[in-house]
């Protein structure tokens, strides 16, 4: 098989969450842990970080892999979804895994996969232990993607594990409360393995401790251990002025990342890189922090996060597409200068939009669309719910064609906003 044909058996014969949505979601550890171990366990042989949470862990994610990076660490990421390649999911040292390696896994282990029946994403995953074993990498930090405790990357022994934050997401595959998803994403705690809490929460610290308690594992709220005292963009970065609260001291960064959301993840990755120095086998110096903080879209190749696609209308993407993540952008399209604002938006069908489309700002025109996905939610469905809750605006089908409708209404001091799906934002590059 060539890498296209890879592409298409991985994304054809293996079910997909991505594109299938609840019918692609395969929960539970066996098909996983069996493939592994038909790898030799590659897991194994490096240290990991994982990340899980509602919002913010492809942030975190990428950020402390740009100061393991700096601090001169091989270090693998995996993330999910892509944006626009299927081995932006894989990465060593912020370069992704090389196609020829994608083909050969597959045409090595194909008869096993079919055989086990895995999912996408457990292959990927299984793809990603494999290719970071082979690269000799030192520590990888591992994004979940869906939940925790059943989810193909809780198969790793972290020396941390991270919880960025629990908001109402996937709400038919992890539970219909703040609790039950809390206690979804605590899965990820393993035995006498400390926890950071990105963003605390009275509705569900409690779920989380009872499950380190059970396990022996020590909580550390991140937002306890530093604070951000002062934000604010400069250039093409964002500076921050944050205090770490143990000793007092202060620390000036700036931040290649953009979004006001960045403040809090910014504490969070800062928790974690003081606890990998402070507690871990790995040395992390101030520099390697501060460096890897400026340099942290650039050395990771992160998109899709309040990013800048043109002036003159402004025009910013955002891949935020749960309530909490809209709540955000929302609260940010209203801090940003703009005469007329113009929103391309559109949402997959398992969307909560009765808790998403009060969010957005009412006086934008809204240019209704659907991504090229069997999941997404048709856009005459769309602009007929968002009038319920009185968003006004037009339906155009295709991305690329609600792309250029907003061009041709926008003038120069408008604005134009893309997001809703992270499938909108990577057409939309």
């Amino acid at each position: 098989m060539n890498y296209n044909q890879t592409l298409e058996f991985l994304f054809q014969s293996l079910p997909a969450f991505e594109t299938q949505g609840a019918s692609g979601y395969k929960p539970g550890l066996e098909r996983i842990s069996a493939f592994c171990r038909h790898l030799g366990n590659p897991q194994r042989n490096f240290f990991t970080i994982h990340v899980a949470g509602t919002n913010g862990k492809g942030s975190v994610a990428h950020i402390i892999a740009s100061v393991l990076q700096q601090a001169g660490y091989r270090t693998g990421l995996f993330t999910s979804p892509h944006l626009q390649d299927f081995r932006e999911r894989i990465r060593v040292d912020g370069e992704m895994i090389p196609k020829q390696k994608v083909v050969n896994f597959v045409d090595k282990h194909h008869d096993k996969m079919v055989e086990l029946e895995l999912s996408f994403f457990e292959m990927t995953a299984a793809m990603a232990f494999d290719y970071f074993a082979q690269s000799d990498v030192e520590v990888a930090v591992i994004e979940t993607g869906l939940g925790g405790r059943l989810d193909a990357t809780n198969i790793i022994v972290p020396i941390l594990s991270i919880i960025t934050n629990i908001g109402l997401e996937h709400t038919a595959l992890l539970g219909d409360t703040l609790q039950k998803i809390a206690a979804e994403k605590a899965g990820i705690i393993k035995k006498s393995i400390p926890v950071i809490i990105g963003e605390g929460d009275p509705r569900y610290n409690g779920v989380i401790e009872q499950a380190a308690a059970t396990n022996k594992s020590k909580v550390i709220y991140a937002e306890q251990v530093f604070q951000c005292e002062e934000h604010r963009p400069e250039g093409e970065k964002q500076y921050f002025h944050i205090r770490r609260t143990r000793d007092e001291r202060e620390f000036d960064v700036l931040l290649d990342l953009q979004g006001n959301y960045q403040s809090r993840n910014i504490v969070t990755a800062s928790a974690a890189v003081d606890f990998l120095h402070e507690e871990t086998p790995l040395t992390i110096s101030r520099r390697a922090y501060i460096e890897g903080l400026r340099n942290a879209a650039a050395n990771t190749a992160l998109r899709g996060r309040w990013q800048k696609l043109g002036e003159a209308p402004l025009t910013i993407c955002d891949t935020g597409h749960n309530a909490p993540g809209i709540a955000y952008v929302a609260e940010q399209l209203k801090a940003t200068p703009h005469k007329e604002l113009y929103c391309v938006i559109g949402f997959v069908r398992d969307k909560d939009l009765a808790h998403i489309l009060p969010l957005l700002p009412r006086e934008a025109h809204y240019i209704f669309t659907q991504a090229c996905t069997e999941r997404a939610l048709p856009a005459e469905e769309l602009t007929a719910k968002a009038a319920i809750y009185g968003l006004q605006g037009e339906c155009v089908a295709e991305v690329p064609a609600a792309v250029a409708r907003a061009r041709e209404l926008a003038g120069a001091d408008d604005m134009i906003f893309i997001g809703g799906s992270t499938y909108v934002v990577a057409e939309a590059l």
